[in-house]
Formats: structure tokens, sequence, C-alpha cells
């Protein structure tokens, strides 16, 4: 089992740039991975797939087939990110190197993780779906990694710093990136499946295209599922729960833990008024 942890080998500088949106996914997915399910990893082609499409802690949804997956990887190879190893049973399997790639620590990488999966969030948001992958207790303890990100151009604000601003990652390609700053601000999303809500973009699931019947459904033959797809379709369900679980869990520990602290400042309070 790999484990995920940062390399001893810190003497080379970081040597990113921004990547197109399949190759963002596919980094993501494999930080995610490495972190929350490392009994599974490295990742197979069909497994990094199966966590592009994922349906939760992703935006945009996206619908990805192996060839656009499989070019991504090879991308991210000839750039340093990502390395190809032998798995078991002579499977390939892939391993990210974002450590090294992007210069950062334990936390940071998380914190880089939920933006490439999700892209512009509030720091509120971006602490919660964070802390599943790494301990964040709060935005205080959120905040400094923030800093360290930003003082190293991989994190950009949308919106003044503070309690509800806007971050996003330093990722995305120029003629992406003026589109994200211009929707952090309110100005109307373009066609192209996103839609603009609370001054900022919310990506959406574009519309899919049904497959064609094939010519035995055609006939109104019976078909019968393919078992590896059906097994693919499990697992993929399977994490999407325990995704949804662990969302769930990092909100209640977020809801109790501003809980805590409304319930101290209002002791002091009261304190203060001689109640």
């Amino acid at each position: 089992m790999t484990t995920d942890t940062p390399s001893d080998d810190r003497s080379s500088p970081p040597r990113w740039h921004p990547l197109g949106a399949v190759e963002r996914r596919v980094l993501g997915v494999l930080i995610e991975k490495a972190k929350t399910t490392p009994e599974n990893y490295p990742l197979s082609l069909n497994s990094i797939r199966t966590g592009c499409n994922q349906k939760s802690n992703r935006a945009p949804l996206m619908q990805l087939e192996e060839d656009p997956v499989d070019e991504a990887l090879e991308n991210l190879r000839n750039t340093g990110a990502v390395m190809q190893i032998q798995g078991e049973g002579r499977v390939d399997k892939y391993r990210h190197l974002a450590y090294e790639w992007l210069g950062v620590e334990k936390v940071e990488l998380a914190v880089m993780a939920e933006l490439l999966l999700r892209g512009a969030q509030t720091v509120g948001e971006l602490r919660g779906r964070a802390a599943r992958m790494e301990p964040i207790k709060d935005l205080t303890e959120l905040q400094p990694t923030l800093d360290s990100l930003h003082a190293k151009g991989l994190v950009i604000y949308l919106t003044p710093p503070g309690r509800g601003s806007i971050v996003t990652h330093a990722l995305y390609l120029d003629r992406e990136m003026e589109k994200v700053r211009r929707e952090a601000v309110g100005e109307p999303a373009s066609a192209g499946g996103e839609a603009t809500v609370g001054g900022w973009a919310r990506a959406t699931a574009s519309p899919q295209t049904p497959p064609a019947p094939t010519e035995k459904e055609t006939r109104g033959g019976t078909h019968t599922p393919d078992t590896s797809t059906v097994a693919d379709e499990l697992h993929r369900l399977q994490e999407e729960l325990a995704e949804v679980k662990r969302e769930f869990l990092a909100a209640r520990a977020e809801f109790e833990s501003t809980a805590r602290d409304l319930r101290r400042e209002l002791d002091e309070l009261n304190r203060q008024l001689g109640n």
C-alpha cells in the first residue's frame, strides 16, 4: 500500500503550471483517493475514470470515456505530476507526484484537491470538504494553509478575504480563469452547462445523450448487462455513498464546533453582564 505522505526529496522547486479540465479532474481524483481510500491506491485507469465521473463532490459533473482520461494521464506523466507503476496482475496503475509538483505539504494538498475537484467555493465550504482528507478543525485553523497557498501562487481570492470569501486554485487555463473571475463577482455565466447562484458559479450537469439502442434491443430482445459493467457501477455507488457519509460527518463536526464557539461566546457575554 502506498501512503499519502510528502517525499523526503524537497530540493527541487515546484513545477506546476495550468492544466486542462480533464487533467485537473484526474489529478484531483488521484490525490483524493490516496487520502480517503489508501487501501485501493494507486489507481487503475478504470478506477480513475470512475472517480472522474463520480456524482458526489464534483463540479462540474463529467461523463468521461477512457480515451480522454488516458490522454490526461499521459500529459500529467509528461509534466511530472503523475507516475505509472506496475500493479498486481500486470495492470498498470497510477499515483500522483503532487507534493513535489506543487511544492506543498499534507493539509495544503487536501485543500488543493478539493479546489481541483469542485473549483471556486467559499472558505467555509472548503474547510468542511477538505477536512474529510486532513483534520482542519475550523476556519482559524484553515487560514494559515490558505495564506501559504496564496503566497505560493496556488490559491486565488476571487472576493475580498474573510469568513465568506470565495477562493479557487490557480491551475486554470487563462481563458477559463477569466470566466471564473467574472462569475465570482456576479456577471452572468456564458452558455455551457453552468449556472450562477449566490453571485458565483455552481456547475451543473450537461444533459447526456442517451446511448443508441443495440440491434438486439431494437428487435425487442432482452439485453443482459455485462457483469464487469454492473460491478463497476456497484463500486461507483459504494464510493459515492461513502463520500456522502464523509461529507455528512464533516458537516456535523463543523456544526458542533460552531455551536461550541457560540456557547462559549454567550457564556462570556453573560459573565460580563453579571448574569
